[in-house]
């Protein structure tokens, strides 16, 4: 039990909506990370990124004939495209992260599945080349490797897939029960589904399943501990059930993975301030802001209750001040003024 001069962890982390969760299409994506909730939910559409990219024969020269692209990203978002006449293609409305791309033709019997990954930034369109390799003829013996997330989708039978789909198009309209059921049952059938574990603890740790939320992230962590999303999941799950000191390690990983992550950076922030290491709380929830803009106003709120345990008073009321400038219609906003004219 955090002793009197602590503030009340429930004010010091006022109730967030911020999870990796599924998506059904690049430009409707409910399975990107939920930002902080400070009020009615934010919009997904501030400064969506893109991708362009072309597809090109072993030679360098346009791939004429049609190809399928298939975009994925472990939060579960999958959309397909298909290549013009000079090999162009284009998918648009994406929110930042990593990104795995493949191409594939009609003649698998000349060509490899060409598979590449692309970083999507803020605002501006990512390009890519995906260069065509002929197939060849291998007797050697290949160690095993680590599956890409492309790779593990072409591995789930056709049931565990069909279950993902009735899960994802359940969890888009707000029947997060009927969701859950079409999860359990795809992971039932195909217990290595990676995707599928970390939208099920997506959707457990909204419900507020915290204990059920941790073992499905868990299992997703060790199916891929690579994953972006099922370790920033856990760390959320961690910080919300107060096992702090495991969230930062957890969440410092989840960093590492996805150094340009405001979400990632929040919740490090939150956790250590429960351990009192201020320093590096602050320097998270700076870059959390930097990073995600009003979208993640909350870490200004954290900042400002970092300020007030440092007895920086100043500083606490600048952080309320500006907090409230980007979400004046916040759920604690009440709370933010209430601070504020204390501080005054």
């Amino acid at each position: 039990m955090l002793s009197s001069k602590h503030l009340d962890m429930r004010r010091a982390f006022p109730m967030v909506a911020a999870f990796c969760l599924l998506a059904v299409g690049a430009e409707a994506q409910t399975g990107v990370p939920i930002r902080p909730s400070h009020g009615a939910a934010p919009s997904m559409e501030s400064a969506p990124g893109s991708i362009r990219g072309r597809v090109v024969l072993p030679d360098g020269a346009p791939a004429s004939e049609a190809f399928r692209i298939t975009l994925s990203v472990m939060r579960g978002t999958q959309a397909v495209a298909y290549t013009d006449q000079q090999g162009q293609f284009e998918f648009r409305g994406l929110t930042p992260g990593e990104y795995a791309l493949e191409a594939e033709g009609g003649d698998r019997r000349r060509f490899d599945v060409t598979r590449e990954t692309v970083q999507v930034f803020r605002g501006t369109p990512s390009n890519v080349t995906l260069t065509l390799k002929e197939k060849t003829e291998s007797t050697s013996v290949k160690g095993a490797s680590s599956l890409s997330v492309a790779e593990i989708a072409q591995n789930v039978p056709s049931r565990a897939r069909d279950e993902f789909d009735r899960g994802s198009k359940a969890a888009k309209e707000g029947k997060k029960t009927e969701a859950i059921a079409h999860l359990r049952k795809a992971i039932d059938i195909y217990p290595d589904f990676l995707i599928a574990r970390n939208d099920l603890g997506a959707l457990l740790l909204e419900s507020g399943n915290l204990d059920e939320a941790e073992q499905e992230l868990r299992r997703a962590v060790i199916l891929d501990p690579k994953a972006f999303n099922p370790k920033v999941n856990l760390g959320i799950v961690l910080v919300k059930k107060h096992e702090f000191a495991e969230a930062v390690l957890v969440l410092d990983q989840g960093a590492s993975l996805n150094p340009t992550s405001p979400l990632a950076r929040l919740y490090l922030g939150m956790a250590l301030i429960a351990i009192e290491n201020f320093d590096r709380a602050e320097t998270e929830l700076k870059t959390a802001y930097e990073f995600g803009g009003r979208e993640y106003a909350l870490a200004l709120f954290n900042l400002g209750q970092l300020y007030l345990q440092k007895g920086e008073r100043g500083a606490a009321l600048k952080s309320f001040e500006l907090y409230l400038r980007d979400a004046p219609n916040a759920e604690n906003s009440i709370e933010a003024r209430k601070l504020i004219v204390m501080l005054r």
